[in-house]
Parts: structure tokens; sequence; C-alpha cells
């Protein structure tokens, strides 16, 4: 129960905290509806797998660099993203139904899943917090480490659901006006997030 509480947890404070993820989360369902915004959701599922095993096997003997690549590769990533909603935005529609629910299932999968993988921050969350707990919680047994990763992504991802299906409901008052100006806010909040992660990677070079 320990590790489950713990799993449990961590998934909420992660799956609710800012950062490129959720905001992605939230402007794919602001552009294609609900299916859209949970395609996006569920990228960790998608990409956390090698990140547990590496991390859980070699978390003592990855280089040290790794952490500046993944940083300047995400940051770049996620400013393109910034650049692509500005581009959009202009010209953008609401769209309802059926087509916001089926178009671009593969593009909104394939973004969700770049963005987790090239952030920093999962990573450093299993280097120095979820590996040490996970490795702790299968030496235990086998139903410990289970609880964990069960309570983690349970809480993770269904956080992100949450703000999905809040996001969804507030679409209904939207006219395009405004929809066009949430996706510009979106798409600053974006490149914030994307210049401070470049400049966590270059920062301490140029300083």
């Amino acid at each position: 129960m320990n590790f489950l509480f713990a799993g449990i947890s961590l998934g909420f404070a992660a799956g609710i905290s800012p950062g490129p993820l959720l905001t992605l989360v939230i402007t794919r369902t602001l552009e294609r509806g609900l299916a859209a915004g949970l395609r996006v959701a569920v990228a960790p599922l998608l990409t956390d797998l090698p990140i547990i095993l590496i991390t859980v096997l070699f978390f003592n003997v990855l280089p040290p660099g790794l952490e500046t690549v993944l940083t300047v590769g995400g940051a770049l990533f996620v400013l393109y993203l910034a650049w692509e909603i500005v581009r959009d935005a202009r010209h953008a529609h609401l769209v309802t139904g059926k087509v916001a629910s089926n178009a671009n299932a593969a593009s909104d999968i394939w973004r969700g899943m770049m963005v987790n993988l090239l952030s920093p921050h999962p990573w450093l969350f299993w280097i120095g917090v979820a590996a040490p707990l996970l490795t702790r919680a299968w030496q235990t047994s086998a139903w410990s480490a289970a609880g964990f990763l069960v309570g983690f992504y349970g809480l993770l991802i269904g956080s992100k659901a949450l703000v999905t299906v809040g996001v969804t409901g507030g679409r209904r008052f939207l006219n395009d006006r405004w929809y066009q100006r949430l996706l510009l806010a979106s798409a600053l909040l974006l490149a914030m997030f994307g210049v401070r992660l470049l400049w966590q990677a270059v920062g301490p070079i140029v300083g």
C-alpha cells in the first residue's frame, strides 16, 4: 500500500504540473475535441517503457551529456509546435463531432510521444525519484512494483484526461475569434516552455 500511495501521489503531481505535454493536451483538445486530447494524454504509456528500462537498469552509468541533448532536442521540438500553432491560428475554425474526433489521430499521438520522449522531465524524474522507488518496490515484491506503476500511471493519465474533459466542456462556449486567441495563448505557453528548456541546456555553458 505504501508503494501504491507513492505512485498515486507522484502520478497526480506529475499529471497536473504545467509543462509542454499538458499544454499540448489542452491545445489539441481545443483544436480537435475530446478524443484528440485523450490521444495526447496517453503518450506516457507509449513512450515511458524505454525510459523506465534505461533508468532502472543503468541510472548510475548514464552519460552526463544525455540531459543536455534531451533538453535541447525537446526545446527545439516544443518551439516548432508553438510556431506551427501560431501559423495556423489566424485561419483556425472550431470543428465538432465526428470530424474533431477522427481527424489526424496518428498526428496527435506522434506529437504527444515526441514531446514526452524528448522532454528531459520524464528522464530526470525516473533517474532521480521513480527508478530508486521502483527498484525498492520490486525488491519487496512484484505486487509492490505493480502497485506503484498502476498508481502512478493511473493518476498521471487520469488527471490529464480530466483536464481534457473540462476543456471539451468549455469548447461549446467558444466562437472562432476566442478559439483563435486561446490557440495563440497556448502557443505562447509552449514557446515559454521551449525557451526555458533551451536556457536550462545552454545557460550553464554560456554562464
